[in-house]
């Protein structure tokens, strides 16, 4: 069992990535989506900071809870699974958009960049 069952239902996670000008480690409360042993997020405003910091440094931290990993970041390109996901993060959290943004529940759902996260290691061990 993935560490991350337990935490399929909780509201948020945080992220953290690391500044692609700074350098410097930044973490953000974020919803996510859990199948199997990958969590997705969803990039709403279409050019999130965390999102863009992750296209150039995949290595991220996860933490739920009082549980902390590490993991690599990947966008998810693949129309098939960017609709599951859509599907889950819908039933997840259902919501009317953010028209302050031009975000509408139908773009976030099918059509923004997501994010997954996979290859979880715990912090400091060899290869993060």
């Amino acid at each position: 069992m993935s560490w991350l069952a337990p935490h399929a239902d909780t509201e948020n996670c945080y992220l953290g990535t690391i500044g692609r000008v700074s350098g410097r480690t930044h973490e953000v409360e974020i919803w996510f989506g859990v199948v199997d042993d990958v969590l997705y997020m969803i990039n709403g405003s279409g050019a999130a900071d965390w999102y863009r910091n992750a296209m150039v440094d995949p290595r991220v931290t996860v933490r739920i809870g009082d549980e902390q990993w590490a993991g690599v970041a990947t966008p998810v390109n693949d129309a098939d699974l960017r609709r599951r996901v859509g599907e889950l993060m819908e039933a997840k959290y259902p919501w009317e958009g953010d028209p302050s943004i031009g975000l509408t529940f139908e773009m976030w759902c099918y059509e923004v960049p997501v994010l997954a996260v996979t290859g979880w290691q715990a912090p400091g061990t060899s290869g993060q």
